[in-house]
């Protein structure tokens, strides 16, 4: 029986992970946040920064590790969210060698692709990940991934398996994805398509399951089959989409980040535009999951659920 150590234990995903591995390993949770009633697990408030990690796992005598612990929502404090998604990765890393730790599963992110024109129409695994220097959450995932291919030449004792979702959406997600959805209308920018893939979180959460129980390895891209033009997503809702082209929407964008109106600035342009598009061949044919919903699936699922739509119909 493996012992189990989660990062981030306590928040959406985390908690879900640990109702369904508590019953069947002795579990470890770990987050900042205050522990929810009944959890039913041993919990550290502790911070993924914190050098008593180290000591922790030994203790604990962790064998694997769920590294979900990430700033997701960008603060007015870079410095400190780099410091925590990366220095923080960098320190559970060093304390999973230190301590002898057998497997690490990290949720990295499809965004680590980054937001380019040259982004090919289907992203595999094995094209580069280049981030973007403008999009903090997209540039820490490179970074985390470069440190994870560099501990997986210095230290390969410790087996990795590294899961780059795309937009995660269930029953309750809330998200800033999410909360472009919940706008009166969306944005589209001329000539673009604009496309998202969605991972439907059920599955999210049971390859995690699989990859942990089984110990699996490598590195797979998350992401239901085909992919929905932003005009698509806008007819789903019943929602109007003002089209503009480039040049306008970042000019009103970088208008509005002066005047402090918004909190987008006009990178926003390229991350609506070249939106990176997952392939999920890999996750089919050598993880050897069967997604149980298509990308069209998942957003019909969320819309159907969420309070804010009624049957895919804007409900204000």
């Amino acid at each position: 029986m493996a012992n189990i150590l989660i990062t981030g234990c306590e928040g959406y995903l985390g908690q879900r992970l640990c109702a369904a591995l508590a019953a069947e390993h002795a579990l470890v949770g770990l987050d900042i946040r205050a522990q929810a009633a009944g959890s039913g697990y041993a919990y550290y408030p502790m911070d993924i920064r914190d050098a008593k990690l180290t000591a922790l796992m030994a203790e604990q005598q962790i064998t694997h590790v769920v590294h979900l612990a990430s700033i997701l929502q960008t603060s007015d404090d870079p410095a400190r969210d780099h410091d925590i998604d990366v220095n923080g990765t960098a320190n559970v890393l060093q304390a999973c060698v230190a301590a002898g730790v057998q497997h690490i599963t990290v949720t990295s992110s499809g965004a680590a692709y980054g937001y380019h024109a040259d982004n090919p129409e289907w992203l595999t695994e094995s094209d580069p990940l280049r981030g973007h220097p403008q999009f903090s959450y997209s540039e820490h995932k490179r970074q985390i991934e470069a440190l994870l291919a560099q501990y997986r030449q210095q230290h390969p004792n410790l087996q990795q398996l590294v899961l780059r979702p795309g937009t995660v959406l269930g029953e309750h997600t809330n998200n800033p994805i999410t909360q472009l959805f919940m706008r009166p209308r969306l944005i589209a920018i001329r000539g673009s398509a604009s496309p998202f893939v969605f991972i439907w979180d059920e599955d999210l959460v049971a390859i995690v399951l699989d990859g942990v129980r089984s110990s699996k390895t490598g590195i797979y891209n998350l992401a239901g089959d085909g992919a929905l033009s932003v005009q698509e997503l806008a007819a789903m809702m019943g929602k109007p989409l003002l089209v503009l082209p480039a040049w306008l929407l970042r000019s009103a964008l970088w208008l509005g980040s002066r005047l402090r109106l918004s909190r987008y600035g006009p990178e926003q342009v390229d991350f609506l535009r070249y939106r990176p598009v997952l392939s999920n061949h890999a996750l089919k044919t050598q993880f050897g999951y069967q997604l149980r919903k298509t990308s069209a699936q998942v957003f019909a699922f969320y819309l159907a659920h969420n309070h804010h739509f009624r049957g895919g119909r804007n409900s204000e």
